[in-house]
């Protein structure tokens, strides 16, 4: 295969089951941004230092700059646009960062919601050194990080809660 021979490349997209034909070289973030035209992920340093081409894959928060479009091959990619909850309601991280005012330009949020929102997924419980941990890798140049901190932890309150009460309606 040479270099600019397609490559095909099949996954979950936002729920979504897609198929796409690239180039073997493209990057995770063009493909989104510029075939899907998926344009809230954002490219800041294109280089997996600034966290704000964050999206998840397989459950796990990923510069999406640093990750090859065929390396999601069979995986499920989760963006900004399909963060939502299946009702249609802003995820609770999304909707505490809106309850904080914890955001200033926003080129960076998507990241910074998408790192939150991977680690509450995998664990609604996060304490708050285990927020500042996940969104270490997010940069903004804006603002400060607590009451961002603040405001996911509070998501992770809420994400809890809503564990426990699906949890009691199983058990009983």
């Amino acid at each position: 295969m040479g270099q600019f021979d397609k490559i095909t490349v099949s996954f979950n997209l936002n729920g979504e089951d897609v198929t796409v034909r690239t180039l073997p070289h493209r990057r995770l973030i063009d493909l989104l941004r510029e075939d899907l035209h998926l344009v809230g992920t954002k490219e800041g340093c294109g280089v997996g230092e600034c966290g704000a081409c964050t999206v998840i894959v397989d459950g796990k928060a990923i510069a999406s700059c640093m990750m090859l479009a065929g390396q999601v091959e069979g995986k499920k990619v989760v963006t900004i646009e399909g963060a939502r909850l299946e009702d249609g309601t802003l995820d609770p991280v999304q909707q505490a960062v809106l309850d904080h005012l914890a955001i200033q330009c926003g080129f960076c949020t998507p990241g910074f919601v998408m790192s939150a929102k991977a680690l509450i997924d995998e664990n609604p419980n996060a304490t708050l050194p285990e927020i500042r941990r996940a969104i270490s890798g997010n940069l903004c140049r804006c603002t400060g990080y607590e009451q961002l901190a603040q405001a996911i932890y509070q998501a992770a309150q809420i994400a809890a809660e809503e564990l426990e009460k699906k949890n009691q309606t199983v058990t009983g």
